[in-house]
């Protein structure tokens, strides 16, 4: 069953969520873009068994294509692998009415949309997320971003796609450690915005009720989006978890811990200071680690506190003085408070 959702932000753009859609992948595209030259970006891993299907669809509706594959892996994310892209995108000539897509996860729509964003001051692109973590997050909403040596995701551009387009299908090729790191921005997404969700985690069988999972996701972030394109508000409380979670991919060099693994130890970590500062309803960090162990995802990490509290100074949310935190009041509720930097290691329970 094809779910269809539109998001309201500049021009807008549709997603589409069905099973199976990738093999039908070029018509949705042609009738949303002109283009006579397509780059297809995606990755070492995600090619292999998807590109040739892409590729074709592609052809079969009149682009011309040229395809990108970089090294599957965040260690990829870097501005040198951008400029690459977009290097390779005048080589090959295309022009600002042509288009990239970006097949691939969280790591290839981040830089495929990054370099559509600053090539010839910008052209169309595409999302064909296969990660359930880009699926029911980052491939909506238009964060396009590179990590720098100081700190993830630091350079980057608002740049959304003209379509996306979900095949849960793909999941089905997900290693059971890359399905339970997209798990924890569906907590993510429970936690902030719907109890309903988070309880869904707690109680049911994810992979039974998959599509209304990523629905349900994707209908929440896009509302927030809606509301609040360039983070002026709102959106921030998508942050909840990352703010420790980016400090602590930092620290493993962005390399032995995946995304979603640093963003369940950081909403641990807030969760529990905002208990202990009585902010938080008690029990509630009780409850996020236990669906965090369902999905074999971490509660904690081995650098100290006071690590991650210095890591956390190249955050983006950070401003001269302090760093704006996502908290729960409860499961399903959220909100930001900014916190004075000297402060933050008493929020935290550091003894100094």
């Amino acid at each position: 069953m094809m779910r269809e959702l539109n998001v309201k932000v500049g021009k807008g753009y549709n997603i589409f969520i069905e099973k199976g859609i990738m093999s039908s992948c070029g018509k949705y595209i042609k009738e949303v873009s002109n283009a006579s030259k397509v780059c297809l970006v995606s990755d070492t891993n995600v090619y292999k068994i998807y590109g040739n299907i892409v590729e074709e669809q592609l052809k079969a509706v009149g682009y011309e294509v040229f395809t990108y594959v970089f090294e599957a892996g965040e260690e990829s994310k870097t501005t040198a692998t951008v400029i690459s892209m977009v290097e390779f995108m005048a080589e090959n000539g295309l022009t600002r009415s042509d288009l990239v897509v970006a097949l691939g996860g969280g790591v290839c729509g981040d830089m495929a949309g990054f370099a559509a964003s600053i090539y010839l001051r910008g052209i169309d692109f595409v999302q064909i997320p296969t990660s359930l973590l880009a699926q029911v997050d980052s491939s909506v909403g238009g964060k396009t971003a590179v990590d720098l040596p100081q700190g993830k995701n630091l350079c980057g551009a608002f740049h959304q796609p003209i379509l996306v387009l979900i095949d849960p299908n793909t999941l089905d090729t997900l290693t059971p450690h890359f399905f339970s790191d997209g798990m924890a921005e569906v907590i993510k997404t429970g936690c902030i915005k719907s109890a309903t969700l988070f309880e869904k985690t707690e109680k049911q069988d994810e992979r039974e009720i998959i599509d209304d999972i990523i629905f349900e996701c994707v209908s929440i972030k896009a509302g927030v989006v809606e509301r609040d394109e360039k983070e002026h508000g709102e959106r921030a409380l998508l942050n909840f978890g990352h703010t420790a979670g980016h400090a602590i991919e930092k620290l493993h060099g962005f390399t032995t811990i995946s995304h979603g693994e640093a963003v369940g130890i950081g909403m641990v970590m807030i969760t529990k200071a905002g208990e202990e500062n009585g902010i938080t309803e008690k029990g509630t960090s009780a409850r996020i680690e236990n669906v965090l162990k369902k999905y074999s995802l971490m509660t904690e990490d081995s650098h100290s506190l006071q690590d991650i509290i210095t890591c956390m100074n190249a955050d983006k949310k950070r401003t001269a003085d302090s760093i704006n935190f996502v908290l729960l009041s409860k499961i399903g509720e959220s909100f930001t408070q900014k916190i004075k930097n000297d402060d933050i290691p008493k929020f935290f329970g550091v003894k100094q």
